[in-house]
């Protein structure tokens, strides 16, 4: 019981976060747009970045779909550090960090409503 309502905090930290994050980018927030675009990523593909974040946070929601919104959340994140470290940008790294082992801890949990 205690694990399913630590995982439920974990979840809403991460649909949160995710759609927060995701709002910044189909919105065309500037400090989104300002770390997007050195990776060249136009304000349209800022845009559908941040519909599928949406997108991920919603499905996480859902127990049948759970996984595969963790799992779509993590690749976003993922892509992230990969950026950064591209730029040997290791703050950058060490801010997406969490995140990533938040979602991967959520999936090892599982979803608190499965059977």
């Amino acid at each position: 019981m205690v694990l399913k309502t630590i995982n439920s905090i974990f979840i809403l930290i991460a649909v949160f976060m995710g759609f927060k994050q995701g709002v910044a980018m189909l919105s065309g927030k500037p400090e989104m747009i300002e770390m997007f675009s050195k990776w060249n990523f136009s304000k349209t593909a800022l845009m559908i970045n941040g519909a599928v974040t949406i997108f991920a946070t919603v499905l996480i929601l859902f127990t049948k779909t759970f996984v595969y919104g963790n799992f779509l959340m993590a690749a976003g994140i993922l892509l992230i550090i990969c950026l950064h470290l591209l730029d040997k940008d290791l703050k950058g790294v060490s801010i997406e960090l969490p995140f990533l082992l938040l979602n991967l801890i959520i999936i090892y949990l599982q979803h608190p409503l499965k059977n």
